[in-house]
């Protein structure tokens, strides 16, 4: 599938408060009805001009920036500055629209003009697309496609090891909760893993409600009742028997929904600043904030003691502020933010303490991160921004289902309907943004296997939806992917 004019109506991203999971809505199928965060997308369908202010270039802060008349240029390859940018059928403002092309897309530079009367222009090709662009939109250094806000984050290149003792694998996995690991269940995950290509377990650790899969010394340090509902007591011969059967095993690990924690600490929950009340999502689970370096070294204990059980990987789930409906609730909650840090900060600074602390056991780090965080150039108020996250983590893993895209993103009239598409647009500005990162994770996105019968004209999901999914991804050069299904039960005929 191709397509040369790409217009996402995202410019106006307005997220509601919702109990919208890490991996999914909730462990619960039926709680994903009311927390479809894309699905409350405010899509701003308004035209785009060359004149956009707030992509316009200060060119007093760094030469890299300048576009003055230079022969050298052409030939040379520039980086799109705009979201998106017009291309032109002639050299001014006024001429025919031929195309759009979004923000870090590279192109050559064919042919430069410049004149009093119609500005400054560059001639490109863009896929089977020939046109004019304005040079006012353009960089010539890949760092200045960095929003101004996130600027101070870091993104020299990270020192990211492959483990002798424990080499990385093309993951294609499923999600398993933690009662699948101890009913008939997990047979049939067994059962279906030989029958497919799923090589991958991605289980449940340190839940959403902040409970434990199996007795650790750090929840009994920092929240003892996390261990109250343990349900495997011999964690060494669990992950013995799933490397019987060859399975990779990764520890989901909620980092900062956590209501077991947050009772145990009230002083470092997310609250209202008016009436100091515990902030809840619409599932009344309590959020802590991502500020709190003492839930951050509880939460790395924890991994520390699954990658010591024999865990692989260790993928970082609800590495996020709360959905705050677009920072609107900034306003009104307190984050408990005594150094006054951005949120996109704290989360990057987490994952690389969490990324730091945990090499000396040889265990790959991941995150999950909202899907449309590769298609917007914030952080959605959530702390995502994508290049400072791929930056510092082994795996990043968008949560790309079909289902919680809003209607008309990507020009798709409903996204869930058209699982290809969908995958494809938002596959295709992840690999896109990684090209802006020093050392970019590998893309391993979450995607949809289940029917989301709450979206209006939303399709059954079953073997087809997942094959076109898988396709898309392919098309895109990603090869690795998660399945998500909150009963655990999935259509691993597609998975080869």
């Amino acid at each position: 599938m191709k397509k040369t004019k790409v217009l996402i109506f995202m410019i106006g991203v307005s997220l509601l408060t919702t109990n919208f999971m890490g991996c999914s809505n909730s462990t619960s199928q039926k709680n994903q009805n009311n927390s479809s965060v894309e699905n409350n997308i405010e899509n701003n369908n308004k035209e785009v001009t060359e004149e956009k202010e707030d992509t316009k270039i200060d060119e007093s802060t760094n030469d890299d920036q300048k576009t003055a008349n230079d022969d050298s240029i052409i030939g040379k390859e520039v980086y799109i500055n705009a979201n998106p940018l017009i291309i032109r059928e002639e050299s001014n403002s006024n001429s025919k629209k031929v195309g759009l092309i979004l923000k870090g897309e590279a192109v050559t530079v064919e042919e430069e003009i410049n004149d009093d009367t119609n500005g400054h222009w560059y001639k490109i090709s863009f896929e089977d697309t020939q046109g004019f662009i304005s040079a006012d939109y353009v960089v010539s250094n890949k760092y200045e496609l960095i929003s101004p806000e996130f600027k101070d984050l870091e993104y020299s290149a990270q020192d990211k090891k492959i483990y002798e003792n424990n080499k990385p694998v093309k993951v294609k996995g499923v999600y398993v909760t933690k009662f699948s690991t101890v009913s008939q269940n997990f047979d049939y995950l067994i059962d279906i893993a030989e029958k497919s290509g799923i090589n991958t377990f991605v289980i449940d650790v340190k839940d959403d409600r902040g409970e434990m899969l199996f007795y650790t010394d750090a929840a009994n340090k920092f929240a003892p009742k996390a261990n109250d509902n343990i349900v495997i007591k011999d964690i060494k011969a669990f992950i013995e028997k799933l490397k019987e059967h060859n399975i990779y095993a990764i520890a989901r690990i909620v980092s900062f929904k956590d209501p077991i924690y947050g009772e145990a600490h009230p002083d470092r929950t997310i609250v209202y600043k008016d009436t100091g009340e515990i902030f809840k999502n619409s599932d009344e689970l309590s959020w802590v904030s991502a500020y709190d370096k003492n839930l951050w070294e509880y939460n790395v204990a924890v991994a520390k003691e699954a990658a010591e059980a024999g865990f692989n990987e260790i993928q970082f789930d609800y590495v996020r502020f709360p959905a705050s409906d677009g920072g609107k609730l900034d306003k009104v909650l307190d984050y408990r933010n005594n150094d006054n840090e951005s949120k996109a900060k704290a989360i990057q600074e987490y994952l690389m303490y969490g990324h730091k602390e945990l090499e000396p056991y040889e265990v790959y780090i991941g995150a999950d991160i909202y899907g449309l965080v590769a298609s917007v150039t914030n952080d959605m108020s959530l702390g995502q921004y994508w290049e400072a996250i791929s930056n510092v983590v082994d795996y990043i893993c968008p949560m790309i289902y079909p289902s919680h895209y809003a209607n008309g993103t990507y020009e798709i009239p409903i996204p869930d309907a058209d699982p290809y598409g969908t995958v494809f647009y938002s596959t295709k500005d992840a690999v896109r943004r990684n090209g802006n990162v020093a050392t970019p994770a590998i893309i391993r996105p979450w995607i949809q296997d289940f029917t989301a019968p709450w979206v209006k004209g939303h399709i059954k999901y079953g073997e087809n939806e997942l094959k076109a999914q898988i396709k898309a991804l392919e098309e895109n050069g990603v090869d690795e992917y998660l399945l998500w299904n909150a009963g655990n039960k999935y259509s691993y005929e597609a998975v080869k």
